[in-house]
């Protein structure tokens, strides 16, 4: 269920009219655009907090490193405000190739990949690396909203409508999760989120929801180390002892929960984190952690919020009062990779979700990641400058 207007059209994209493509009706989010600054601000002081032991070891200064972290949020930064400059329509022309390409990278980088920690993650090319699987988590959110959107007249049609839809979704999050499963996972909760908002069968969605169930239980008992991470997250004793700190089970964890107790309500202060020194990756996957030692509860509540009031903005005011399906599903799709992302993030540190390897947008260490999150907000910011007028919204259910 969506907010539309009598002018508001459900068919092909490529059927949108010049007019609809040059007249925006406001200005971009300035809520959307302040959270993500004050982001990034926040992720710059925590990268440089908690990667000193890390430039330490490798022969280097947290300097260099905090300075490559601030480019490549400039990058970001750039990647938005140029996203938000295209029109999502003319965007949503090329998802279907972006998706193909999307799938020929993530092949490729299970052949040519990297291998780090174990995995094939991502891809060199000329001195610079990246990761396919944020391009194709990116291409996939943008071509199931194009998808849905074209196909409302009959969306309840099991052949025409679902079976398409299923066939993009499942080969992308089954290339993503054979090196990526947590990412895959989560790109397959955001696809089911968005075809239930665009109106698919519930009957539909509930096979689709049973396949992932399958597909990701078959994944995990083939992998020693995704079993070991389900088990270890089932059984383990939650409380800090010797023996656990002692053992490689559960040691990332646990590291997490020091640094949060240490923290307590107000924190630490600033650059005097002592666990950066133990955790694996503090500075990206278990940058939250740092961040509730120096910060606090209060500090790392308020990142929360944060990424609460783009969720809020994202779908309660962009994507509900956006000017046609399209738009609506993209800002929902858009929204979800954005905030469920840091939730994610937070919710491994916090010990309420198995060890995962996923980033928290605009802040953790990284450039891949950070660039498509920049792209999906720039994305976001375009479609609330066609938001329609309050005098203009009505139901329709």
């Amino acid at each position: 269920m969506y907010y539309t207007t009598p002018n508001s059209k459900v068919g092909s994209i490529f059927n949108t009219t010049q007019e609809e493509l040059e007249t925006p009706v406001q200005g971009s989010d300035r809520v959307i655009l302040v959270c993500v600054f004050m982001l990034m601000t926040v992720g710059a002081i925590a990268v440089y907090s908690s990667i000193a032991y890390f430039a330490q070891s490798h022969g280097t200064s947290a300097a260099t490193l905090v300075s490559s972290h601030i480019v490549k949020l400039g990058i970001a930064f750039i990647a938005m405000i140029v996203a938000s400059k295209l029109n999502y329509r003319v965007l949503a022309r090329f998802s279907r190739i972006a998706v193909v390409f999307s799938w020929i990278l993530l092949i490729a980088v299970m052949v040519y990949g990297d291998m780090v920690f174990g995995a094939r993650r991502s891809l060199s090319i000329a001195g610079f690396s990246f990761q396919p699987s944020s391009f194709a988590a990116m291409a996939l959110i943008l071509h199931v909203a194009v998808l849905l959107h074209e196909k409302q007249e009959y969306i309840k049609d099991f052949k025409r409508a679902f079976v398409p839809i299923l066939i993009w979704v499942t080969i992308t999050c089954f290339l993503i999760a054979l090196e990526d499963f947590s990412s895959a996972a989560l790109l397959m909760g955001i696809s089911i989120c968005m075809m239930f908002v665009g109106r698919i069968s519930a009957v539909q969605l509930f096979g689709l929801i049973l396949i992932g169930i399958i597909g990701g239980s078959t994944l995990v008992m083939s992998s020693p180390e995704r079993t070991s991470r389900v088990t270890n997250y089932i059984t383990q004793v939650k409380d800090i002892n010797s023996e656990n700190l002692e053992s490689s089970s559960g040691y990332q964890a646990q590291q997490a929960h020091i640094a949060i107790a240490r923290g307590g309500l107000i924190g630490v202060g600033i650059g005097k984190s002592t666990q950066r020194d133990f955790l694996p990756a503090p500075y990206n996957d278990f940058i939250f952690a740092i961040i509730a030692e120096e910060y606090g509860m209060i500090g790392s509540a308020a990142v929360m919020l944060i990424f609460i009031v783009i969720l809020w903005r994202g779908v309660g005011v962009i994507a509900r009062f956006a000017p046609d399906s399209l738009g609506t599903l993209l800002a929902l799709g858009a929204t979800l990779m954005i905030t469920l992302y840091g939730f994610v993030n937070a919710a491994v540190a916090t010990g309420l979700f198995p060890v995962t390897g996923l980033p928290m947008p605009f802040i953790s260490y990284g450039g891949t990641s950070m660039l498509f999150a920049g792209v999906m907000v720039g994305i976001l910011l375009n479609i609330s400058k066609h938001n329609l007028k309050t005098q203009n919204r009505f139901y329709n259910g």
